[in-house]
């Protein structure tokens, strides 16, 4: 796996060896990036933003997004597996100081709490099987933090029929194998 664009193109990202990993496809993700450019859905710029990584994993989404220029990345993880992977790859890419690791369960009471900052994207990729995302996405907005204009990409199985809250609006859907990837925003 490798960063796909930006000042950081080709750079190595490391993978565990488990199979509880699910890193992101680069051809996912380079669609995912090739929509927040291009799209005329979104009123978003990628440069100089504030990102948010929840389940980030071995960190392929935020990096691309330091890659590209992205201001700071919060990378939210809490699996033992992963953790040194992630940091072993910001450390590699020496990007230390561009990123916060927060190493605590998403859904303990106060994790998202402990946010300090507003963030112009926020990617959510937890485990295909995850079935609280809709009180996550409340507890996101409920906090507000997703700056105005801001945007939330899901990633989640293709058949995973999610139930999202009422002040949560899709803008987006788009299918990947057997992913799909949604985009939306706070309403």
């Amino acid at each position: 796996m490798r960063i796909i664009s930006g000042n950081l193109k080709g750079k190595k990202i490391l993978t565990p060896k488990d199979e509880f990993t699910r890193p992101l496809k680069d051809l996912t993700k380079e669609s995912i990036f090739n929509i927040i450019k291009h799209s005329k859905l979104l009123d978003i710029k990628l440069e100089n933003s504030n990102i948010l990584d929840l389940f980030s994993g071995v960190g392929s989404f935020g990096l691309e997004c330091l890659s590209r220029g992205a201001l700071t990345v919060t990378f939210l993880e809490n699996y033992k597996g992963v953790l040194p992977v992630l940091k072993k790859n910001i450390d590699n890419l020496k990007l230390e100081n561009y990123s916060k690791i927060i190493e605590r369960n998403i859904f303990e009471t106060n994790t998202l709490k402990l946010l300090d900052n507003k963030f112009e994207i926020i990617f959510i990729d937890p485990p295909y099987k995850e079935k609280k995302l809709s009180n996550l996405l409340h507890t996101i907005i409920e906090l507000k933090l997703l700056k105005k204009n801001g945007i939330i990409i899901m990633h989640r199985h293709k058949k995973e029929e999610d139930v999202f809250p009422d002040n949560f609006n899709i803008i987006l859907k788009k299918c990947y194998g057997i992913s799909k990837v949604i985009f939306g925003t706070a309403i």
